[in-house]
């Protein structure tokens, strides 16, 4: 059998690892938080593509449910996606939630991300100074907290299903509302660039289970005003969309029928929402 030559074994290794369905990799701004991708093949040949940061919910393995759910999606809309992993008690303590509120420790998550985009952006050779973003459940907290603090970095953001929101609130502080946002994370809230953004609310009408989204007084993320915004995540959503509303953002309020706490089954919509995002987006 012929060997293969030190050049035809990386060419083969990169075709696997780096393209399609990928390895998963350390994040060079902080390897404690991982990431993986599907990259369309087509971006070896110089390809443009989109982008998608698809946002993983509190058992994390819905990173790859999204990596593959995406990929026929990527490939068929010149999309990669990229799945941040965002390991549970990554500072030693156990922690399941920080990452939802973006802040925890000596971790930013959303300037984790926007790293994570420029790694991989300089690695295919891409401009995704702008992106789309999604998530659910852990996920959603975390989609619709970036598109607050990081409006201008979104080409659309579709929130699905969040256990707990902030809304839109100047007279309550983070993460209820947003009356402190600059001086907790230096960034003013700046509705303008948020009303830029096309955002889908996504949320299954039988979504009714409260257990694990009702905050408790001596919980960690227990503040006042914490069960404020409804008691089940429908309700949640709307008052959610209620208040983006207001601020002048154009949304896109979905209640799926017949549908719980299913990630999988919501997918159909997200990318349906997408596709006619990048559409009007490529049009112009």
């Amino acid at each position: 059998m012929q060997e293969l030559g030190t050049g035809d074994a990386s060419a083969r290794a990169t075709a696997i690892y780096d393209y399609g369905q990928t390895a998963i990799f350390a994040s060079r701004v902080d390897p404690r938080l991982h990431m993986l991708l599907y990259v369309p093949p087509t971006a070896a040949d110089g390809r443009k593509l989109d982008l998608l940061v698809a946002v993983h919910g509190t058992g994390r393995t819905s990173a790859i449910d999204f990596r593959d759910g995406f990929a026929e999606f990527g490939l068929y809309n010149d999309c990669a996606i990229l799945c941040p992993i965002f390991p549970v008690g990554v500072l030693g303590d156990g922690a399941r939630s920080g990452y939802k509120f973006i802040e925890e420790g000596d971790i930013r998550y959303d300037r984790v991300v926007l790293a994570m985009v420029e790694e991989v952006a300089a690695k295919y050779g891409q401009d995704w100074s702008t992106f789309a973003m999604f998530g659910f459940s852990g996920g959603g907290h975390f989609t619709h907290r970036f598109a607050i603090l990081h409006p201008e970095r979104l080409w659309a953001a579709s929130i699905g299903a969040p256990g707990s929101v902030t809304l839109l609130d100047p007279t309550r502080d983070w993460w209820v509302g947003i009356r402190d946002l600059e001086a907790r994370f230096g960034r003013p809230f700046r509705p303008q660039e948020l009303a830029k953004v096309p955002v889908q609310m996504v949320v299954g009408d039988a979504d009714l289970e409260t257990w694990e989204i009702t905050h408790q007084p001596g919980g960690r993320y227990y503040m006042e005003g914490a069960n404020d915004a409804g008691a089940t995540r429908p309700e949640r959503l709307a008052a959610l969309a209620e208040s983006f509303r207001d601020a002048g953002v154009d949304v896109s309020f979905e209640r799926v029928p017949g549908v719980s706490h299913d990630r999988i089954k919501v997918l159909g919509h997200v990318k349906a929402f997408l596709a006619k995002v990048l559409k009007d987006r490529r049009a112009r």
